[in-house]
């Protein structure tokens, strides 16, 4: 099964991409794709919807899991965070409809086994997880990694976390 793992942005929209044969993740592909401040707002959308159709043509996930949004201070950059989550969305939902979504803590809790694991918890573990050999970097890139992990171990109770 290959699993693409997608932690949304404007500025930066980490992935990950791993296969897993229902015992162990490998890791096939990470990074992010990434828009430039300045550039019209419609225009940075239009190259993240455009780069994740990309990524699936490239790869052909089975699933797509996403990370929920999550913001207590923020509106502006909770509003421009959703709306690239709302194109990464609409460009999995053509492709499949097997798109799910995890909260930050689940993501955590599944890679690290503590809900409230800082960053370089996370990466470590992504790191261990996949036999990398070094963190994976940057952050955004390791949390897509990290969001596909927790699909991977998550896939016996995966309809509870199906969008709707």
């Amino acid at each position: 099964m290959i699993i693409l793992g997608i932690d949304p942005g404007l500025a930066s929209l980490g992935f990950g991409v791993v296969s897993y044969d229902g015992v162990r993740a490998r890791m096939i592909d990470y990074g992010v794709l990434s828009t430039k401040a300045g550039v019209p707002l419609p225009r940075r959308l239009v190259s993240l919807y455009e780069g994740v159709n990309d990524l699936i043509a490239r790869h052909q996930p089975d699933d797509v899991a996403m990370e929920e949004l999550f913001f207590n201070t923020n509106v502006t950059t909770a509003i421009a965070v959703g709306e690239a989550r709302g194109v990464a969305i609409a460009a999995c939902a053509l492709y499949t409809q097997n798109v799910y979504e995890y909260t930050p803590m689940q993501i955590k809790l599944a890679v690290t086994g503590y809900g409230k694991a800082d960053k370089l918890q996370v990466q470590q573990m992504v790191k261990l997880l996949l036999g990398l050999p070094a963190l994976p970097k940057p952050d955004d890139a390791a949390d897509g990694l990290a969001i596909a992990i927790c699909h991977a171990h998550s896939l016996q109770a995966r309809e509870a976390y199906r969008m709707k």
